[in-house]
């Protein structure tokens, strides 16, 4: 077995005017022989001996019959000493042709999909990138669904989504920056900004905390990322917000935010974020401002209801003497042989077993999956005195406020803050609930994402700015881009 150390520092050579050595190199550098994919070819052309590099449903065969069958068309002398450039501007009349003389380089690019046409006493090599992926259509992403707008949204190729938001902005200061990320997998990762818009002092600190990420290879993409860049994993609040849809993208490049683009994931990274980013949905822009308010108002109210409701319930189950008479009825008569805190924690845990299972079943069975957890668990967890009605109905009613969050992720921290505060409160009482809501209100307050404060513009506070996150203010009054963007531009056109 070849020694990797040795390989690595084989791989910085540049070609030689020796096929046979350029040849032999490649061959055992990509492991032709112990890799049925990787495709050798030796050719002859115009007199001229030529090495072909390609990995097999990688590369367009079209595109390569095409090439292949005019240089077979070459007569002997027509290809001069200089014959690569030659080749490159007049025999190979394909668009996204380069000449490479580094090893490691023309090894990445075959391994990425392009072929690679090493020529005899030439110590430069063409790379054709006639590659294609295995993609599906763009579909309408299922989490960020609208009733009228677009139904196209992001999909697991690169370039087929930086040209979905490119059909949205046709700017010409809108830049896509090309990167590789991962000294094994070397993931295509591409950073989206409006050049004259967004802070350059923000694209420079991203751009640089990706280009010091040290790993293996992206297994997990675009989440392997925002993990490199906040290392605020134990924070339960997403950092950056992920979006599927194009024109939500667009968006966010208007206001002077910076996109990251990951090979292999359908989502799109917005950052920096807010708590308020997280709570917006395209729906609302999608219909009349007073019904995206409305839209708005009962999103905020599910979320806190989310996250309180359950908590506060159990507070004034355990003391129903302090209940006043209207609110009589939220009081179980029955707390059951189990304690409620308990069937609380019980039915949190259950519930999110079933949202795994609902994910893990075939589609086929998703419904008889639902029946069975809602008809058969729930009703005979009720008569055998394993939960009580009311902790059913509360947590339903959290559980309906968690899954009207538009963001997933933020919706998953709300569940962590909720059993928190039914821990402390099951525990504690009113003063376990109240601490739990000081330290979330602390949390929330330190919490930065790339120096953007967490909460703001509530805090620092903004009052135009809080005033567009509450009422969803018409399109042609919004005039300034955010403030705490530092955009280059503020004013919108």
């Amino acid at each position: 077995m070849r020694n990797p150390d040795s390989r690595i520092s084989q791989q910085q050579q540049r070609l030689t005017r020796n096929l046979d050595n350029n040849v032999a190199f490649l061959k055992d550098a990509l492991g032709v022989d112990q890799s049925f994919d990787v495709i050798h070819r030796e050719l002859v052309y115009g007199g001229v001996r030529f090495g072909l590099f390609f990995v097999d449903g990688l590369a367009k065969d079209d595109v390569m019959n095409i090439i292949t069958t005019h240089l077979a068309k070459l007569q002997p002398g027509e290809l001069t000493t200089d014959t690569v450039s030659q080749l490159l501007h007049t025999h190979i009349g394909y668009l996204e042709v380069d000449k490479v003389r580094d090893m490691d380089t023309l090894i990445t690019s075959v391994l990425s999909g392009p072929l690679a046409l090493v020529v005899e006493n030439c110590d430069e090599a063409l790379v054709i990138d006639a590659r294609t992926y295995p993609v599906r259509s763009p579909e309408e992403p299922d989490i960020e669904r609208v009733v009228r707008g677009a139904r196209d949204g992001f999909t697991e190729t690169l370039v087929f989504n930086t040209a979905l938001t490119r059909r949205r902005l046709r700017d010409p200061s809108l830049r896509m920056e090309y990167m590789q990320v991962g000294a094994r997998s070397k993931t295509d990762i591409a950073i989206s900004y409006l050049e004259d818009v967004a802070d350059e002092d923000l694209v420079n600190e991203i751009r640089n905390r990706l280009q010091r990420i040290q790993i293996d290879g992206l297994p997990m993409a675009d989440k392997t990322i925002e993990e490199f860049l906040f290392r605020k994993n134990w924070n339960p609040f997403p950092l950056v917000r992920y979006t599927e849809r194009p024109d939500v993208a667009a968006i966010h490049l208007l206001e002077g935010h910076v996109l990251i683009y990951t090979d292999t994931s359908p989502s799109v990274m917005i950052a920096p974020t807010t708590l308020f980013h997280h709570v917006q949905h395209a729906e609302e822009y999608r219909q009349k401002p007073a019904i995206g308010a409305y839209l708005r108002w009962v999103r905020f109210l599910s979320m806190l209801a989310s996250t309180v409701l359950l908590p506060l319930w159990l507070l004034i189950a355990q003391n129903p003497s302090s209940v006043p008479r209207w609110l009589a009825f939220i009081a179980p008569e029955e707390k059951g042989s189990i304690p409620l805190l308990i069937q609380a924690i019980l039915a949190e845990v259950g519930i999110d077993a079933l949202r795994m299972a609902a994910i893990h079943t075939p589609s086929a069975l998703a419904t008889a999956l639902g029946l069975v957890a809602a008809l058969m668990i729930g009703e005979v967890a009720v008569n055998v005195g394993l939960l009580t009605n009311h902790v059913i109905l509360f947590l339903a009613l959290s559980a309906i406020g968690t899954f009207a969050t538009p963001s997933y992720e933020f919706g998953l921290a709300l569940r962590i803050v909720r059993i928190s505060l039914l821990i402390l409160a099951g525990c504690l009482h009113w003063p376990g609930f109240l601490i739990g809501c000081f330290v979330w209100f602390l949390l929330l307050l330190f919490t930065k994402s790339l120096q953007t404060p967490y909460l703001w513009p509530l805090l620092p506070f903004n009052g135009r700015a809080l005033l567009d996150v509450i009422v969803r203010s018409p399109v042609p009054a919004k005039k300034k881009r955010p403030k705490i963007l530092h955009p280059e531009d503020p004013t919108l056109k």
